[in-house]
């Protein structure tokens, strides 16, 4: 009886953990597959695609397409909800418990802020490399308007970005396999290749990149347990993006934007 108890807690969970990245990071990476295929039987190469991240909704109207903006921001909020409420449901103190909260709020900033120069300088360095070998699309931040709330989105559309990936691909998804007996060799892979697999809409290169920088969130998450320098080094690194591209684009050389 115990036995039986026991699988079908982990069929349980199993179930559980499927369905949440069905809802989320799981179809988004079903997407991406489709699109990168797309890319890759379109005439031309990779290099003279665009992957654009921000885009409007509606052009020209600005208060429509704002309002469209924020929705879309909030309706991606809610997997990571449905994670908090899972985690209660499991007697948990929610997101609380994979250390998502203001408890140490000096340290989190300043380990994040810390990855994110790291990984941020090497990042760029290794997408301008993957798009120069044709390996990779020219990534468009953002192509948004120039309207009064562009860089408000900016900024909420990263850290919405950030909360989404690093709640449930990072610290809910090796919660859950840890659960399920997963050695933590096995965990750090399906996280890494599941970060990088909803990135390969942008090239190889996106998804090489980042299922490397999965990795390193799965470590540094395993030596501090918490989830929340990560948030924060992932915001940085997409305010940093976003609001650069808009900023620079069409003004220096070395920027990539896309081909007229």
């Amino acid at each position: 009886m115990t036995l039986e108890l026991r699988q079908d807690g982990r069929g349980t969970l199993r179930a559980e953990t499927l369905l949440v990245l069905a809802l989320s990071l799981g179809a988004s990476a079903v997407s991406s597959l489709i699109s990168f295929i797309g890319a890759l039987t379109r005439p031309g190469g990779l290099k003279d695609q665009a992957a654009t991240l921000n885009g409007s909704y509606a052009p020209g109207r600005p208060w429509l397409d704002l309002a469209w903006q924020l929705f879309g921001i909030a309706t991606a909020l809610v997997p990571v909800l449905l994670v908090a409420h899972l985690l209660t449901r499991e007697g948990v103190p929610g997101l609380r418990a994979l250390g998502l909260d203001r408890s140490r709020p000096g340290r989190d900033l300043a380990r994040g802020a810390l990855v994110a120069a790291g990984i941020g300088s090497a990042g760029l360095a290794f997408y301008l490399a993957a798009r120069a070998s044709g390996f990779n699309l020219t990534v468009v931040p953002e192509a948004l308007p120039d309207v009064w709330w562009k860089f408000p989105v900016l900024i909420l559309s990263a850290v919405q970005n950030s909360v989404v990936e690093e709640v449930i691909v990072l610290a809910y998804l090796l919660r859950r396999l840890d659960q399920l007996g997963w050695s933590p060799r096995a965990s750090l892979l399906a996280s890494s290749l599941l970060r990088g697999s909803y990135h390969l809409y942008q090239g190889v290169g996106g998804f090489v990149g980042n299922a490397v920088m999965g990795a390193v969130f799965v470590l540094l998450y395993r030596r501090w347990g918490r989830v929340g320098p990560l948030v924060v080094a992932h915001t940085l690194l997409d305010v940093v993006a976003f609001g650069g591209y808009a900023l620079l684009a069409g003004k220096v050389g070395w920027l990539p934007t896309p081909p007229h």
